[in-house]
């Protein structure tokens, strides 16, 4: 190698061996005035067990859900109770959340992030709140961040597998987390405890309509058994494959959100469609279902009552072993069924949208039970053949 070019070569690794380390100083740089390091803990030492409440606003939506005594309330939804479950995953995956990256985001820069408190821009701030009334986390959370796509372009592709983020307001908290946190909703339906009646073993089914034509009642003698139409008129029989769909009825039902301050004439509860149902067990449900709404959903009350034997009634021949074992087993089921009539008597307090597949049985008429009538016989020259014509002699080929 000449000299000449020994000495360029030497002088490109200075230069490059230059640059390397300006990149390397500033990174150090920009890591160091970030209040959050990579791989940390974006909320600290945050202790979950001292959230009374927290508070999610997006633009001008807020949304608040409160611990009242031991069960946690979505106050915009009158106190309803929130979804326990989902409560506690969304608190411990906040208190777990590790940043991703820290960002070097200046004020002029956030905007761009959709770093903007609500009320000027796309932000959604979520506060975290003690039973003081004392903040003990501030969030702004800002743009997702996408996999396999440009941020949030329409045409990107990809998935959100991120967000960023800010705590406290302060540009030098703004980092990448690895999670799109896309269950913090603004939503109230959304945080509600959507467990509902469950009904059981149902025995006797009544329905009743505003035009008492339609009104009909279906009993069964046990699970397997076909239903009967108990207010037959002459030769009726409802059609097994039709009535099968009510051996599950409201057998694990949802429903989508609770009304508050209902009123009952604008929702049809005034003149409601109402079913009883009653089933082995003694529990019976009276549900009034009122008119549909913009998207179908159907308004519905619930109100449960039950006859429970409290005493077993012991078996002729019975052993004094066997007895204990099955006094134990019968107040155990007792036990059971007082908690479950419990939870299921305080759904009267509310009014619920539950869409209508979930209590399609509970929809249908009288005739709706019985087997499609037969399409009658097809009308001479209906396939395309020439009718006979009246008055003519058949004809016949010549030698016949």
């Amino acid at each position: 190698m000449k000299g000449k070019q020994l000495l360029t070569l030497v002088a490109a690794l200075l230069v490059l061996g230059a640059a390397g380390l300006f990149l390397r100083q500033k990174e150090s740089s920009r890591l160091a005035t970030s209040k959050v390091g990579m791989g940390g803990k974006l909320l600290g030492d945050l202790d979950v067990n001292a959230i009374a409440s927290f508070r999610v606003q997006s633009g001008t939506n807020q949304l608040v859900v409160a611990r009242e005594g031991d069960a946690w309330v979505v106050k915009q939804r009158g106190n309803y109770p929130a979804g326990f479950n989902t409560l506690a995953e969304f608190l411990r995956k906040l208190a777990d959340l590790k940043v991703t990256r820290p960002v070097e985001a200046g004020p002029s820069r956030l905007p761009a992030l959709d770093l903007v408190e609500p009320s000027k821009g796309k932000g959604i701030r979520l506060d975290l709140v003690d039973a003081s009334g004392k903040t003990l986390r501030s969030i702004l959370l800002g743009k997702s961040y996408m996999k396999g796509g440009e941020d949030n372009s329409p045409f990107g592709g990809g998935f959100a597998s991120g967000r960023y983020v800010m705590v406290g307001g302060d540009n030098k908290t703004v980092a990448l987390v690895s999670d799109a946190l896309s269950n913090v909703d603004v939503r109230p339906e959304d945080w509600l405890d959507k467990e509902f009646l469950k009904v059981e073993q149902p025995r006797r089914i009544e329905l009743v309509r505003p035009a008492a034509t339609n009104n009909f009642t279906l009993v069964r003698t046990n699970d397997t058994a076909e239903w009967l139409l108990a207010d037959a008129k002459g030769d009726e029989k409802a059609d097994p494959g039709k009535t099968s769909l009510f051996s599950s009825v409201l057998a694990s039902p949802t429903f989508n959100d609770v009304v508050v301050n209902p009123d009952l004439a604008a929702l049809g509860l005034d003149k409601p469609e109402v079913a009883r149902i009653t089933t082995a067990s003694g529990f019976v449900y009276e549900i009034k279902i009122g008119k549909p709404q913009a998207n179908e959903d159907r308004p519905v009350q619930v109100f449960v009552t039950a006859a429970l034997e409290s005493q077993r009634v012991a078996g002729k021949d019975e052993k004094p072993e066997d007895k204990e074992k099955l006094d134990k087993a019968f107040k155990e089921e007792l036990s059971k069924k007082e908690a479950k009539l419990k939870s299921e008597q305080a759904l009267s307090k509310w009014t619920y949208l539950v869409s209508k597949w979930s209590i399609d049985a509970l929809l249908k008429n009288r005739g709706d039970l019985f087997p499609d009538k037969k399409a009658p016989d097809a009308a001479p020259g209906a396939n395309g053949s020439a009718p006979a014509l009246p008055g003519l002699p058949d004809f016949k080929l010549p030698g016949n």
